[in-house]
């Protein structure tokens, strides 16, 4: 059966001490890399680029973000109308966008500075699994 996106929440406590951010729904076993993402500026769309069989997890670490996810049907040549996944995010609780394999993914900041944690499962160069279209390509 295949997996479908999702939205993983997080949530805050706040009290004298100050604040915690957390998500103990988020399951972290599978993760074996991070990155962060920062963006240059509101209007660049990091996308579309995606993977066979890898799997990411995105949270904001800073700002908001805009990601969208799209599951291709052929990767030599995705039909150009696909459903399209959104999901916005942003650093004032733990959320998770859980983004399964099969699946490319478009990115955009909505304040500057944003930060977004991006989470893999496999290592760098441990398999030859990316996959990049232009931006312009879907149709959305």
């Amino acid at each position: 059966m295949d997996s479908k996106p999702k939205l993983i929440n997080g949530n805050s406590h706040s009290d004298q001490r100050g604040i915690l951010l957390y998500n103990n729904d988020f399951d972290a076993s599978l993760i074996k890399r991070i990155y962060i993402i920062e963006n240059h500026n509101l209007e660049f769309k990091r996308g579309w680029q995606g993977h066979k069989i890898e799997q990411r997890w995105f949270s904001a670490v800073s700002g908001k973000f805009k990601i969208q996810l799209i599951k291709i049907d052929n990767w030599e040549k995705p039909s150009v109308d696909l459903e399209v996944f959104t999901y916005l995010i942003d650093s004032e609780k733990l959320n998770v966008v859980h983004v399964p394999k099969g699946y490319v993914s478009s990115i955009q900041c909505l304040e500057l500075n944003s930060k977004l944690l991006v989470m893999a499962d496999y290592l760098m160069g441990e398999t030859k699994d990316e996959y990049r279209y232009d931006i312009e390509y879907f149709k959305i």
